[in-house]
């Protein structure tokens, strides 16, 4: 889910061969092939944080404590189950290839059924589907229940860019913003130090250490507000309201992306947000509130002098 880095997967080929110069010499080569790609492996933890990077694997470093669920969910669970699972089923069929082919058993052997492998087979699947659902469940309840909100942002996907409104908990039209929020050209990007694609004019800005709560929504097609160094992935739906929440400790700035195809722009459809340290927060809402209702006032007539 991504993305950026974080834990990562191996999987094994194992080929039949005869034992010959040729097999030790591809054992080699692949033996070579995976020392130097676990050698390389810490060099990822040099990459710039909050980024996704080129060329990565595994997830972006997790800002959230649902993203570092998920993480442990991922590599502490399902990796070593379906590797587990994929060396014993490679086991199995490579047995099956030596022990029943033509030549080992010129005579086919006439059965129809063996009880002991239909109940191992039904048993073992129940059981590998119940150790993955109990920790799955504890993820869904963290991600699904949203603890009392710091703040409410609600964000509306439109072709091709988000829209972002703030509104008080306690519903004070004084303390209330919104703004469109649009991908910046490459040389606009590269002006203001933001990586392409993912540099947008307004982010979304936020509070760190406080629980925010986005509801998500889409004024004309389906989009999906992602942000994987959150753990954050929701459909936006016209005419339906979805929600979910983050708490972020550490200040930065975060990318995602809409994750849901919405058109030939869809790419073009990045999510920036800005952590800040809560007076640094406070100082942005005043003066962006203050240059947004100054730009929307409205203007006085003014009469020509007479002279």
């Amino acid at each position: 889910m991504s993305i950026t880095p974080g834990g990562c997967g191996a999987s094994a080929i194992i080929f039949q061969a005869p034992v010959n110069e040729g097999r030790m010499r591809f054992l080699s080569k692949l033996a070579a092939s995976v020392f130097m790609t676990l050698m390389a492996l810490p060099a990822f933890a040099d990459l710039p944080q909050h980024v996704p990077q080129d060329k990565a694997f595994g997830f972006q470093p997790a800002a959230t404590e649902v993203a570092r669920q998920i993480q442990i969910f991922h590599n502490l669970w399902l990796m070593p189950i379906i590797t587990a699972i994929v060396v014993v089923v490679t086991l199995l069929m490579l047995y099956i290839f030596i022990r029943f082919n033509r030549k080992a058993n010129p005579e086919p052997m006439r059965f129809s059924h063996n009880s002991l492998v239909e109940v191992a087979w039904t048993i073992i699947p129940i059981l590998i589907l119940l150790i993955i659902a109990v920790p799955s469940f504890r993820l869904l309840y963290l991600e699904d229940v949203i603890p009392e909100a710091d703040l409410t942002v609600k964000a509306i996907g439109s072709q091709w860019y988000w829209d972002y409104e703030y509104t008080d908990p306690a519903g004070d039209p004084d303390k209330t913003l919104s703004y469109s929020s649009i991908m910046l050209e490459a040389d606009e990007a590269k002006a203001a130090g933001k990586p392409r694609l993912l540099g947008v004019d307004n982010p979304m800005v936020v509070p760190a250490g406080k629980v925010v709560r986005v509801i998500v929504t889409a004024t004309d097609v389906l989009h999906s507000f992602a942000m994987p160094a959150f753990g954050v992935k929701i459909d936006a739906v016209p005419g339906r309201l979805n929600e979910t929440w983050f708490k972020v400790d550490e200040p930065g700035i975060y990318y995602g992306q809409c994750s849901e195809l919405c058109g030939k722009r869809h790419a073009y459809m990045p999510i920036e947000i800005h952590v800040l340290p809560q007076a640094d927060y406070d100082a942005w809402f005043v003066k962006t509130q203050a240059e947004y209702a100054a730009s929307y006032a409205p203007k006085r007539a003014q009469l020509a002098s007479a002279n």
